[in-house]
């Protein structure tokens, strides 16, 4: 699943640990996220949606249209 979790972060100017920190998972957790190895499970999705203010579909694409 692509998702805007690196683009996000660097606007903010946060490092990987910086955001691992605010949504409580660890940097490698971060790291998985923004490199597609790893989907997000519902809850974390809704808490990293709600951290940059966006809905679920703005940072996460499933490929379907």
């Amino acid at each position: 699943m692509k998702n805007r979790l690196k683009v996000l972060r660097a606007e903010r100017d946060w490092s990987q640990a910086d955001l691992a920190d605010r949504l409580e998972v660890s940097r490698q957790t971060i790291n998985a996220l923004e490199t597609g190895k790893y989907d997000p499970s519902l809850p974390l999705a809704f808490k990293i949606a709600r951290l940059f203010g966006q809905s679920i579909e703005t940072i996460f694409d499933d490929g379907q249209a």
